[in-house]
């Protein structure tokens, strides 16, 4: 199948549209992109026209992630708001065996009816999709990280001060300098003074003030796009906020560590070495180093709760599940309910989309083994999917609250 492609002189002449998953931790990372000379733009399109584009553009049957990421690109290439000869798009790539790797093909074939002409271009640090004039320095690939690990500092203190603020608007105002004085560092240059950085972002957030009402404590889990894609789950986490909730959402990063550890554990389970399970190691304990720094200085700042260790929700995954269990999100799911459950989030939604068969056999699968080791454990499935109205996902969740435990 031939297809357009993006190449060097398109950097200085086309518009890049990305998808967005995580609003905080994605606007950082465009930021890199415009830095590296990109024209990047990250699209946050209206819900229903997106669900009508992708079901247009793509089968049915294809998974819900997958149909609205589509479905953002069609319509905004259908506003007229950007010059189909002038735009390319932009997807990322895991190298697993889910749509995260095989979607980009969908993509093209959706836009072979009316846009022949408009270049995909993939992100990825698996070897996918090799050549193009899409290049990033080694350097932009370390801002990269570096801007997951700011992302999931931001998101988790707002969600632990947004839902108890007296003054409404304090978190966000917080929230926007940080993310503005972040964007900064990344071009001067001072982003890798992460320690300096993280102490001045909690003091930042501490000085909010906060009501000291107790809140009912709800964990997300799931399907990495609908766990955090506010278009995905219909703003689970405005929703929660609403209804008198504090959201606790597991960090970005786990799911990069996720993904790098199973690359090292396919050598072990299947026993063989090569370049990319070294490469891979390494780059799972050096990332792993800078989780750890960023949890020892949030729990000697002493006024937040981290975001999990990455080896203990292996040690938890370990004890309900093998880690060669990783198609979709596999073993994390239930490692992070049981991680939740065990720091007193006993309070579980599990966000599952439409057609990831892995993800609803591991999520539902072991829901009850992890309901039976912790008693208390209130946790629910919400499907989410392009028949599914958001007045029957919240009054499931609803109902879910009525029980709440702890």
């Amino acid at each position: 199948m031939s297809y357009a492609k993006f190449s060097a002189e398109m950097k200085k002449t086309h518009t890049i549209l990305a998808p967005d998953m995580l609003p905080i931790h994605f606007e950082l990372i465009m930021g890199i992109f415009r830095q590296a000379g990109y024209n990047v733009k990250l699209l946050t399109p209206n819900g229903k026209n997106v669900i009508s584009e992708g079901l247009r553009s793509v089968h049915n049957d294809t998974c819900y992630p997958a149909l609205i990421v589509i479905g953002q690109f069609i319509e905004a290439l259908k506003s007229g708001e950007y010059d189909p000869d002038k735009t390319a798009l932009l997807l990322s790539q895991t190298g697993g065996g889910c749509r995260a790797s095989n979607y980009i093909h969908l993509l093209r074939k959706a836009l072979e009816a009316e846009f022949p002409q408009v270049p995909v271009l993939s992100i990825n640090a698996s070897g996918l999709e090799k050549g193009g004039g899409f290049k990033l320095k080694g350097s932009d690939w370390i801002k990269m990280l570096f801007a997951v690990l700011y992302g999931d500092l931001l998101m988790s203190l707002y969600n632990q001060c947004r839902p108890y603020e007296v003054k409404k608007g304090d978190s966000c105002a917080v929230l926007k300098k940080w993310e503005r004085l972040i964007s900064e560092s990344f071009s001067d240059g001072t982003y890798s003074k992460t320690k300096h950085f993280y102490r001045r972002i909690l003091d930042d957030f501490s000085k909010i003030e906060k009501s000291s009402e107790k809140k009912i404590r709800v964990g997300i889990v799931g399907e990495i796009y609908v766990k955090y894609s506010p278009l995905a789950n219909n703003n689970l986490e405005e929703f929660l906020i609403s209804e008198g909730c504090e959201p606790v959402i597991p960090a970005f990063l786990d799911f990069v560590l996720y993904c790098a550890v199973n690359n090292v554990n396919d050598g072990i389970f299947y026993g063989f070495k090569n370049k990319t399970t070294r490469l891979f190691k390494i780059g799972y304990h050096i990332i792993y180093r800078k989780q750890r720094e960023m949890i020892n200085i949030i729990k000697s700042h002493g006024q937040f709760e981290p975001p999990h260790d990455f080896e203990e929700l292996r040690s938890y995954a370990d004890r309900f599940i093998h880690q060669g269990v990783k198609m979709g999100e596999g073993w994390l799911i239930p490692a992070e309910m049981a991680a939740l459950a065990h720091g007193g989030v006993m309070n579980i939604i599990c966000a599952q989309p439409f057609g990831c068969l892995p993800n609803h056999i591991v999520a539902k699968g072991m829901s009850r083994v992890i309901k039976k080791a912790y008693p208390g454990a209130n946790i629910v499935a919400v499907d989410y999917d392009p028949g599914a109205t958001k007045v029957n996902q919240e009054n499931r969740i609803k109902l879910m609250l009525a029980n709440a435990a702890g």
